[in-house]
């Protein structure tokens, strides 16, 4: 995480108040994750920072796209990237980040890194089922998708073939009833 100096903030010479920190995020923000699943990256991160006496309040937004492989088709697309998230930051007897919303520093730290923060609203924004939006709207036209209509069950028809014996059963039960 060498590389991730930038994303440190040092907040004890910040005055109170908002701060607007701004970060452009690609590929090699990734590798520092060991993470490779985007072919290419481009994102804006906009951190609005206020600083008050006692805490911070983070506000995180990030707008752009991540290039990968559409779960269908195999083919590449520009996934958009568009997500927000609040972080607290407050201070205490040690470091503590088990609360998602709330992170604790320790009371003689004098910077932290963002850079966590930032990878994971970026990951997580990424929706589980990539579907490239040719897909979706039918246009897309490429071998895989024509081989998977080849393979595609066509409609089969059930004839109900059932035991008289039970036929008889059922009848008892509607006599019942009747």
């Amino acid at each position: 995480m060498k590389d991730l100096k930038e994303y440190n903030i040092q907040f004890v010479g910040l005055k109170e108040g908002n701060h607007l920190f701004e970060y452009t995020v690609d590929n090699k923000f990734f590798e520092a994750f060991n993470f490779d699943e985007y072919e290419s990256s481009s994102i804006e991160i906009a951190l609005n920072f206020l600083k008050k006496p006692t805490l911070f309040e983070l506000s995180f937004t990030a707008n752009g796209h991540v290039e990968v492989p559409c779960d269908i088709s195999g083919e590449l697309y520009n996934q958009p990237i568009k997500a927000e998230m609040q972080l607290v930051v407050n201070f205490g007897p040690e470091f503590n980040d088990d609360n998602e919303d709330i992170l604790i520093l320790s009371h003689d730290a004098y910077e932290f890194s963002v850079a966590q923060y930032i990878y994971e609203l970026i990951v997580l924004s990424v929706p589980n089922k990539r579907i490239h939006p040719k897909v979706l709207d039918g246009t897309m036209n490429s071998e895989t998708l024509n081989r998977l209509k080849e393979l595609q069950i066509k409609e089969v028809k059930t004839v109900e073939e059932t035991d008289p014996r039970w036929d008889k059963l059922k009848n008892l039960i509607t006599e019942k009833k009747t």
